[in-house]
């Protein structure tokens, strides 16, 4: 699997790439709409409060956050302990030093150790753009988008 999307659409495409340009946009529009409906179908019955990816990514993090050692410094500073290195954890800024609660907006397994040991809920520590809710909408909000493209694309074969 690639990364890189022209690299992605061209796999799916081989079959059709020798059709009219009319007949080709037909095919991206029917595998767009597909993309869509499983999506939105995915969203629709995910009845957690994160997505399943990111429910599957904080149980891991809580299972190796167990083995770490906790510091309270202060009522929001935190020390943990892993392993033979320390992190600072600064649950007012929602910071910790590995960079990686910053950059995912997503508790690493540092902030994780600090929730086990205090009142805070991981959840409450999540982006919102990880929720069920935030999910769907942007499922919704796709749909919406895949409606005027088809609309579009539909009266651009049609004037063809």
């Amino acid at each position: 699997m690639t990364t890189n999307i022209s690299e992605s659409l061209n796999v799916v495409l081989v079959k059709v790439r020798e059709l009219p340009i009319t007949a080709l946009v037909n095919e991206i529009r029917l595998l767009c709409q597909k993309w869509f409906h499983e999506r939105r179908t995915k969203a629709a019955g995910c009845t957690t409060m994160m997505s399943k990816d990111i429910e599957m990514k904080l149980e891991g993090r809580k299972d190796r956050a167990q083995a770490m050692g906790v510091i309270c410094a202060d009522q929001y500073t935190f020390d943990v302990v892993d392993g033979d290195r320390n992190y600072c954890v600064d649950m007012a800024l929602w910071t910790c030093t590995c960079r990686k609660f910053q950059l995912n907006q997503l508790p690493c397994d540092h902030v994780l150790a600090v929730v086990r040991k205090t009142p805070y809920e991981a959840y409450d520590l999540c982006s919102l753009y990880y929720t069920r809710d935030c999910w769907f909408l942007l499922k919704t909000v796709c749909s919406w988008c895949e409606i005027k493209i088809f609309c579009f694309l539909s009266m651009c074969f049609l004037l063809s």
